[in-house]
């Protein structure tokens, strides 16, 4: 499976890059990552680890190390956006623990970026190095490379190239002409709050949703200093126009949104400066997630909106699983290798990241209800939700085969 230059090349140094770089050492398999940033950095505030994905960092050996900097919430909890009461509430913390096999945490993306950027080190990772354009490539030794061409001029070949740059994708352009993001109608604003500024706000440290007509706030701590970090969904605008997913918004507009909400939420945004407003895209699956020598992973393959918390963590199934499928092929050997790990591949993850997608986009609108008979049918089916839900969770991609939601 070898060819010149490193035998994987991966675009991107995020969290599924440098989660599938760890995972490929592990199988003895050389990899080096091409990052167009000039240092290791994520966007956004957080981020919330499931147990789906906390189990596989343990492996990696990076549990301990991301448990001590994160924090476990207690609790998740549903609230009515007004008066504040608790609609309906499931353990997480210890039981959470004992029933999926592995913690789930709020984590600082730049502690875990941190952490994982650590356990690769510097010496395989090129930063600054932006990709240009990626090419099949007849002229490696077997015949069978590609070619990355950097936008300083430089080419690198490598036996295999995957794709690990999110959702506005180089590599994606080379495996599939598809444009499938669509956009949700609503949008997000992000803050990181101290505990001692929200006196207002109940269980501090739980995961919570406040949900309330057209709107919705997530908040959870993210370490052992109590920091908390809140996402604050609202409806609009109706067409997104930027190029990118982020957009300024006018002075005040995310406290305006909120009036008339519970003191806990108010004073929660209020404690924060105000950030740019994120557009949530979903994505339609993509009917390719390879082409030749070229593959894709996480938000490059499969974006979704955020109401399951779960597009680290399905980045890190699909890092695990290409891992596995590639050492699984080079182990069988033969001159097809990457064609055999490269359908294995998308097979196990196409449909789980499809039911996982289809359901963060439903949710969505639930989230969003107006008082009245609607958001009473659901919040009497809240009281299912680790039920409903728990297939997620409790998911091992290296245990087990593809699992989905249990027949209603």
């Amino acid at each position: 499976m070898g060819a010149t230059g490193p035998e994987i090349a991966i675009v991107g140094a995020g969290i599924g890059g440098l989660t599938l770089a760890l995972a490929l050492r592990a199988r003895g398999i050389d990899a080096e990552i091409h990052e167009q940033a000039p240092e290791l950095r994520e966007v956004g505030a957080a981020v919330a680890l499931s147990a789906n994905a906390t189990r596989l960092l343990a492996r990696l050996g990076l549990g301990a190390e991301l448990t001590a900097a994160g924090a476990q919430p207690t609790e998740l909890v549903y609230r009515h956006w007004r008066d504040g009461r608790r609609i309906a509430a499931h353990p997480v913390g210890d039981a959470y623990r004992a029933r999926f096999g592995g913690p789930y945490l709020g984590v600082h993306r730049a502690a875990f970026q941190r952490i994982l950027g650590d356990a690769w080190g510097s010496e395989r990772l090129h930063l600054g190095t932006a990709v240009g354009g990626v090419h099949e490539d007849a002229t490696t030794e077997d015949g069978g490379g590609i070619r990355l061409d950097l936008a300083d001029g430089r080419s690198i070949r490598a036996g295999l190239v995957v794709g690990a740059d999110g959702v506005h994708s180089t590599v994606r352009r080379h495996v599939t002409a598809e444009d499938v993001t669509a956009y949700s109608g609503t949008s997000g604003f992000r803050g990181l709050v101290p505990a001692g500024a929200l006196p207002s706000l109940p269980d501090p440290a739980a995961i919570q949703f406040w949900m309330g007509p057209g709107a919705h706030v997530l908040h959870y701590p993210i370490d052992s200093a109590g920091t908390v970090n809140f996402l604050a969904v609202v409806e609009g605008p109706d067409r997104w126009t930027e190029a990118t997913w982020r957009a300024e918004a006018a002075p005040e507009e995310l406290l305006a949104a909120f009036d008339g909400w519970h003191p806990a939420i108010t004073e929660m945004l209020a404690a924060a400066p105000q950030s740019a407003r994120w557009g949530l895209f979903g994505q339609a699956p993509l009917r390719r997630w390879s082409r030749g020598r070229a593959v894709l992973i996480g938000d490059a393959a499969h974006a979704m909106l955020p109401h399951h918390g779960q597009g680290a963590n399905q980045t890190i199934e699909d890092a695990v699983t290409l891992a596995d499928c590639l050492a699984d092929a080079r182990a069988a050997g033969g001159s097809d290798a990457y064609d055999v790990a490269l359908r294995r591949y998308e097979g196990l993850r196409r449909v789980r990241t499809r039911q996982v997608q289809r359901s963060s986009w439903v949710t969505s609108g639930l989230l969003h209800l107006p008082d009245g008979r609607a958001a009473e049918r659901r919040d009497r089916k809240l009281a299912t939700f680790a039920a409903d839900f728990g297939w997620i969770h409790a998911h091992d991609v290296q245990r087990e085969p593809v699992a989905g939601p249990r027949a209603s």
